[in-house]
């Protein structure tokens, strides 16, 4: 018997599963994009291929830029939350036994009322919005350029909540608040809360509405971010500008 060809089998066998995963594996954007444009470094000037650092760096600011603001936009007009499905903030969680009892007796109406004037204070606080994420783009640095380029389809989107999120509240609450006030949702809410609570036997509820709206507003703008930057990196109609469709083009 021959045990050498025994021995060799394994690895042969070995061998050809390994090429064959490697055949079937698809390359992904970032792959692609690490054959054209340089690693990160301290210089400015290095660069392969056609597209520079610089380019790249120009590249992704000014694709976010274009989202963000499509984003804001579209978040910021009438019904842009009450009739986006996507983004729509409904009666807080914590408190849908108040929408259901007060529906019970009568007072649906009352409800969904509520419901609009939240989704338009929402509307009118995402008009302060974009400053805010442009100041946040303004700041990337080339290594964070690269690590999104390379990154997952919303390695943007990701890197903007990471960075935006705390400041982004802070500065939205008071915007909220006012737009809450404005509109009349903090009155609603307070009296179908106050009604409720007089209801016997019920467990009183005691919902911030500042930090849920903002924060429900926050990540429906995040949302809408989010889809512009999958529609930028996978239709080249959407890019737009030459240099959009030479740093994503090759996606």
């Amino acid at each position: 018997m021959n045990y050498r060809r025994f021995l060799t089998l394994p690895a042969l066998l070995l061998g050809l599963n390994i090429a064959a995963s490697a055949q079937l594996r698809l390359p992904k954007l970032g792959d692609i994009l690490k054959t054209t444009i340089p690693a990160p470094t301290t210089s400015k000037a290095g660069s392969t291929g056609n597209i520079t650092q610089d380019e790249a760096a120009r590249g992704l600011k000014e694709a976010l830029t274009q989202g963000i603001s499509k984003g804001a936009d579209q978040a910021s007009k009438q019904d842009g939350f009450y009739l986006n499905k996507l983004i729509r903030i409904p009666f807080p969680p914590d408190a849908q036994r108040v929408a259901t009892t007060l529906r019970s007796i009568g007072l649906g109406s009352q409800v969904d009322k509520f419901e609009l004037t939240l989704n338009r204070g929402a509307e009118d606080a995402a008009k302060s919005a974009k400053p805010i994420f442009l100041s946040a783009i303004k700041s990337l640095t080339f290594k964070d350029v690269w690590g999104i380029l390379t990154g997952e389809k919303n390695a943007a989107t990701n890197y903007l909540k990471r960075t935006t999120t705390d400041q982004l509240t802070s500065a939205f609450k008071p915007i909220v608040q006012k737009s809450l006030d404005q509109v009349g949702a903090t009155r609603y809410y307070t009296d179908l809360t106050t009604r409720y609570n007089r209801i016997p036997l019920v467990r009183p509820v005691q919902t911030d509405l500042n930090q849920y709206a903002t924060g429900k507003a926050i990540d429906g703008l995040f949302t809408l971010i989010a889809q512009e930057e999958a529609n930028i990196r996978e239709n080249p109609v959407a890019r737009g500008t030459e240099l959009l469709k030479r740093v994503f083009g090759r996606s």
